[in-house]
């Protein structure tokens, strides 16, 4: 990554706003800010959240009133992360600022924005640290119509059920509307490792790695799991770069 303003790595920034003209004009600022590396976008809490957990950001710039999870409630949910990203409110309500900074919010700008404004928010961003480290991940899951959150570190491993993933921890199992073959691809840094076509497996959650008669197999939480014959070399590859 290029150093930009004052030697500091371009920011990456997600912006959320369920009122699309609002968020394209915030996008749109944020762009012009020579700080500003890459701006993402999203409409609502619940998909911003499935964007965090693919992938870190530097900071997050979000609505408060917004249907179904509001602002403060994500900024409630980041909160919890090990390495929580900088946030900044940007909302036309005066009357959330103490619980926006209750919540540790960096800035509280009010609609509609003005780039001088906006710029202000952003030197405060950096001020707080710029680029977050990495750090565990919640998981949006939903049962019974409501939402709650899983930390990635606590999931064992996934089985693929169509277009679905079932996340399983020692408590319980999970259905998700994300395909096994992105979480794969999203998730590898975070040492999720497929062995088979329909299982993805948490590497520090295993147990044992068994081998008889030429079959391989992993041991997660007591539960024996086959390794295909197509990815047991990938997975001993794996765990002897994790020994070495």
């Amino acid at each position: 990554m290029s150093a930009g303003v004052s030697g500091v790595p371009p920011l990456k920034v997600l912006v959320i706003d369920d009122e699309r003209p609002a968020l394209d004009e915030l996008t749109f600022l944020l762009g012009r800010d020579p700080r500003i590396g890459e701006v993402r976008g999203s409409d609502s809490a619940t998909e911003a959240l499935r964007v965090l957990q693919a992938e870190e950001v530097d900071a997050v710039f979000l609505d408060i009133q917004m249907p179904g999870l509001t602002g403060l409630d994500l900024a409630q949910v980041l909160s919890r992360f090990k390495q929580p990203p900088p946030v900044v409110f940007v909302t036309a309500h005066e009357e959330h600022a103490v619980a926006a900074f209750e919540l540790r919010a960096v800035d509280y700008v009010l609609k509609p924005v003005r780039e001088e404004r906006l710029a202000e928010a952003v030197r405060r961003v950096v001020e707080a640290g710029g680029p977050a480290p990495s750090g565990d991940v919640q998981i949006p899951v939903e049962r019974g119509g409501v939402t709650r959150f899983i930390n990635r570190s606590e999931i064992t491993h996934v089985e693929a059920q169509g277009d679905y993933a079932r996340l399983h921890t020692a408590d319980g199992s999970h259905l998700v509307r994300t395909p096994l073959g992105s979480l794969a691809e999203q998730w590898a840094s975070a040492g999720f490792v497929r062995i088979h076509r329909s299982v993805l497996v948490a590497l520090p959650h295993v147990e044992e790695v068994r081998s008889e008669g030429g079959r391989v197999s992993v041991v997660i939480g007591g539960t024996e799991l086959p390794v295909s014959r197509r990815h047991t070399r990938e997975l001993r590859s794996v765990l002897t770069r994790r020994d070495s």
